[in-house]
């Protein structure tokens, strides 16, 4: 049997479908079953004669938020996830726009070295980051966590703000420099404009990176822990339902942050929202 030319097409989009279905049921399986373990009612989840629970309830969260002092936990994730975004821009943006507009000596060289920086396991540097942090008065501080996530997601930001400004079209420049406009003016008011769908993904890794980041986090902090360092040494311990409530929360502002984010990742991949 000869398939005719529209039949292929549809054949493959068929497949297309049936692929982008697989990939989507892969990663949203995790997040609905650990959504209804986490609003469960204890007892129906130990039911064992119920594949999933039917009877819901709040209890679970409010008991980690508030009983568990959570909300401190999760206050603490989302200020150390933006003073990282902060710092990690204001040191990656200028680097970025650097390597991308300007030649110079060792710059391939340069690009080698900021990626070298992530051949080092974190553990391999815990305690003497400890020690120095202790030495400088930053443990147990949320600016020293967040600090400490920069250096994670810094080359990664340097090396994607770099790639951003290499497609903005340096004529876009020039000709706001012929109008009068100075090289601050223009990264401002040209470039930066440009370049933001592309900063919206790096934003979006930086997040992620520094709110689902536990290793530092649990080596650094005492008292004022993040979410992630609070389940893995508190929570841990806990039943079962208030370990599922962590996880939901874990997964929450993740989503929120990319679902805002997102209509600068569409505008970059070239996709209009109706």
């Amino acid at each position: 049997m000869v398939l005719t030319p529209e039949q292929k097409f549809a054949l493959k989009r068929l497949a297309l479908y049936a692929a982008a279905l697989v990939i989507a049921v892969w990663i949203l399986t995790p997040i609905v079953l650990i959504t209804i373990s986490a609003f469960a009612d204890p007892r129906d989840y130990y039911n064992i004669h119920k594949i999933l629970p039917t009877v819901f309830t709040t209890k679970n969260v409010e008991d980690l938020l508030i009983v568990l002092k959570g909300w401190k936990c999760v206050l603490n994730s989302v200020i150390v996830a933006f003073l990282t975004i902060a710092i990690s821009f204001a040191l990656g943006l200028p680097a970025g726009y650097a390597l991308a507009r300007y030649v110079f000596p060792g710059k391939d060289s340069i690009k080698l070295l900021i990626i070298a920086l992530r051949m080092f396991p974190v553990m391999t540097m815990a305690v003497p980051l400890a020690v120095l942090y202790i030495e400088l008065g930053l443990s147990d501080t949320l600016l020293g966590v967040a600090l400490a996530h920069t250096s994670m997601a810094l080359p990664f930001v340097v090396l994607i703000t770099s790639s951003i400004f290499v497609s903005v079209p340096v004529e876009y420049e020039e000709a706001g420099m012929v109008f009068g406009l100075s090289r601050a003016e223009v990264f401002f008011k040209i470039t930066l404009p440009l370049a933001l769908p592309g900063l919206a993904a790096a934003a979006i890794f930086t997040f992620i990176m520094s709110w689902n980041e536990v290793f530092i986090a649990s080596v650094l902090t005492l008292v004022n822990r993040t979410l992630p360092a609070d389940i893995l040494i508190s929570a841990m311990a806990a039943p079962d339902p208030y370990k599922f409530a962590g996880g939901f929360i874990m997964v929450l502002p993740a989503m929120i942050f990319v679902f805002i984010a997102r209509k600068y990742l569409v505008t970059m991949w070239g996709i209009t929202l109706r």
